[in-house]
């Protein structure tokens, strides 16, 4: 169970940097595309958001601690923070590879749960996973 938790708060300290990625996408978005990407990049924050609380939760539920200092998230993200960028291309090549490798840990935490008789945080993963693989394609195909 504790390798679970380890990649929980792993996941986390990502989604935290993913979130404060999209958080400056939406607020510096620039060009003809910003009507629509402003409007995306706040869905993807709130959603992000919502399964930040949520793995925080899970790490809870487990007994056990989330990371909640931004210097933690920082030593343990695998994710990078990114500034100053407002080119609608440029913002959704960087949603993608983050999704992607979001997506890649969530298999590797469903991995381990299901391994520990976790059904709860493997049910959790495989939710998020579904959701994003659809997203990972629509932000794909809007890219061409």
């Amino acid at each position: 169970m504790s390798n679970t938790i380890n990649e929980l708060n792993k996941l986390l300290a990502d989604y935290q940097i993913y979130y404060q990625n999209l958080r400056g996408f939406h607020w510096n978005i620039k060009g003809q595309q910003f009507f629509e990407l402003h409007v995306k990049f706040e869905e993807l924050y709130n959603d992000a958001a919502m399964k930040i609380d949520e793995i925080a939760e899970r790490i809870l539920t487990l007994e056990a601690t989330p990371l909640h200092s931004f210097s933690d998230y920082l030593a343990h993200a695998n994710l990078s923070p990114v500034s100053n960028i407002s080119k609608g291309e440029e913002c959704v090549s960087h949603i993608v590879e983050n999704l992607t490798y979001l997506v890649t840990n969530e298999k590797q935490v469903k991995k381990l749960a299901e391994e520990s008789d976790d059904s709860a945080t493997a049910d959790q993963m495989a939710a998020y996973i579904e959701e994003q693989e659809k997203t990972l394609w629509m932000y794909k195909s809007w890219l061409g």
